[in-house]
């Protein structure tokens, strides 16, 4: 069998794979419904929810509203920013990006330790922190750089931890990977293992002679994982990733404002296998087939152009600076290595990549800041959504907000099993001065079948000291309404839905009538 076969067998299996399969038609008319019926450059305002409306709900977990639900809609929250992991060590910060997965014990040589039944009840959630320099590093099986990387000794701070989870309840949480810097976002990979990247463009070499700016691979088993750079896949402020299970290829975002690339690796290895990356591969990117340096930092619904692709000679080559008059962008900036060879051929280039998620044979990929601000600055809008048709490399428009009151600033995406988008909100200023009808506050913004969006989930995180310490939880009191949503992901049966709110740093599992709407 081949290891595009053995991908593909990979990913259809179990329940997910007929839901998946179901969902083809949906996307597919969300697609191309957005495509003929947009009526205005953007959206301006979200829809009523076919969920309902939103409500403060309690944490089944502490009793706080750390959420506001539709109705008939329940979460517990876990791992905290503070808590203790199974080392005893606290849990680090800044929670970010995250994938599920089902143990797959033998399968990737996962030990169990009693805690599964062998009948694949058992999840596991691999989680990102994105902490750059910071006096303490996390201590964990795989770790990349040990040196300080600034001056005056601080340490590459950032990393991921593993969190199982079992019929409706939070097991475990312990460190996976250490010394590695900005962990933002990532990808699943089809043979069950975590793509962290490592948000940063920098030069600098660390004092134990190492680079960053690299993606690394978390195996479900802390203990596998390696901490040893994907080199191959590039050097720059990588944001997340994406594997089509047909090919192996892995398309990859930049989130760099305004000269951004779109990227994607062709292994040389296709084995479908915990480490296979480690065999090198060819990195590319993207152009749009008959027009050079295409600028997509604005955008208007429904804009269509394919795509073709060049080689990067050198995916480790450090970063220039921007030549005068590129637009855009402040004077003094740089280029990221594999940005400026590609911009040299007529690679397109994007605001601000962020999320990208494959279902049924797209790329759903999101530029954060597609637009304008109201001071007129091009790419600092609200945000967009792109779809790659991957057969045809036909690239589509399918979301631009023109206001924050229809999505603020999307940032991850992630799609159901039943082919419903969800985006998480990343505002490029905090949206409090004007709130929606339910207050101040980041939100889930979901899409309906005709891609229009509408409230999913609201952050309510206002926290006292008092409910702090009633909750036995280790953050500051404070009102987070304002931090992002991050790590939007699906169970494989669709049936819960995990998502992290970045500070002070909450992991919450929300279940609920799903069926009952899009998603």
């Amino acid at each position: 069998m081949s290891g595009t076969d053995l991908s593909r067998r990979q990913v259809l299996k179990g329940s997910a794979a007929a839901m998946a399969m179901g969902a083809i038609g949906s996307l597919g008319a969300l697609y191309s419904r957005q495509a003929r019926a947009a009526t205005s450059a953007a959206w301006t305002a979200p829809v009523a929810s076919p969920y309902g409306s939103l409500a403060p709900v309690a944490d089944q977990s502490t009793g706080l509203s750390l959420l506001q639900l539709p109705p008939g809609f329940s979460y517990r929250s876990f791992a905290w920013t503070g808590d203790r992991m199974a080392d005893g060590h606290p849990v680090p910060p800044r929670h970010d990006g995250m994938a599920v997965m089902r143990n797959q014990g033998a399968a990737l040589g996962v030990a169990r330790n009693g805690r599964g039944n062998g009948h694949g009840s058992e999840l596991v959630l691999i989680r990102n922190h994105e902490i750059g320099n910071s006096n303490t590093q996390i201590l964990a099986p795989g770790t990349y750089d040990r040196g300080a990387i600034t001056a005056d000794g601080q340490l590459a701070g950032g990393g991921t931890t593993t969190l199982r989870y079992r019929d409706g309840r939070w097991l475990s949480v312990e460190a996976s990977l250490a010394g590695t810097v900005v962990n933002c976002a990532g990808g699943l990979t089809p043979w069950g293992t975590w793509l962290s990247c490592e948000e940063i463009k920098s030069n600098a070499v660390s004092g134990d002679g190492r680079k960053h700016g690299y993606v690394f691979e978390v195996h479900p088993d802390a203990q596998q994982t390696t901490g040893r750079p994907l080199v191959a896949l590039g050097r720059f402020s990588h944001e997340a990733v994406a594997i089509d299970p047909r090919t192996g290829y892995l398309y990859l975002t930049e989130d760099d404002r305004n000269k951004s690339g779109f990227y994607r690796f062709i292994p040389n290895d296709r084995a479908g296998r915990p480490g296979s990356l480690e065999n090198g591969g060819r990195l590319q990117t993207a152009r749009v087939r008959g027009r050079p340096n295409m600028d997509l930092v604005t955008a208007n619904i429904g804009d269509e152009f394919e795509l073709e692709w060049v080689d990067v000679a050198d995916p480790d080559l450090d970063s220039i600076a921007a030549p005068a008059g590129f637009p855009d962008v402040s004077g003094g900036d740089t280029l990221s290595g594999p940005f400026a060879q590609g911009w040299s051929n007529g690679a397109l280039r994007m605001s601000r990549g962020e999320g990208i998620f494959h279902a049924n044979g797209r790329m759903f990929i999101v530029d954060t800041s597609t637009g304008v601000d109201a001071r007129g600055r091009r790419g600092r809008g609200f945000g967009a959504v792109w779809v790659l048709d991957l057969a045809t490399q036909r690239m589509s428009a399918l979301f631009v907000s023109g206001d924050q009151s229809a999505a603020h600033n999307p940032d991850n995406i992630t799609v159901s099993p039943r082919g419903g988008v969800v985006l998480c909100e990343d505002p490029d200023a905090a949206p409090s001065g004007s709130p929606d009808e339910y207050g101040p506050g980041t939100r889930l913004v979901g899409l309906t079948r005709a891609g229009e969006p509408f409230y999913l989930v609201k952050n309510n995180v206002e926290l006292t000291d008092t409910q702090i310490a009633g909750a036995d939880k280790q953050i500051a009191e404070g009102d987070y309404r304002d931090s992002e949503f991050c790590g939007a992901c699906w169970s494989p049966d669709g049936r819960t839905l995990f998502v992290n709110i970045q500070t002070p740093g909450i992991t919450v599992a929300i279940t609920g009538p799903w069926l009952n709407g899009p998603l």
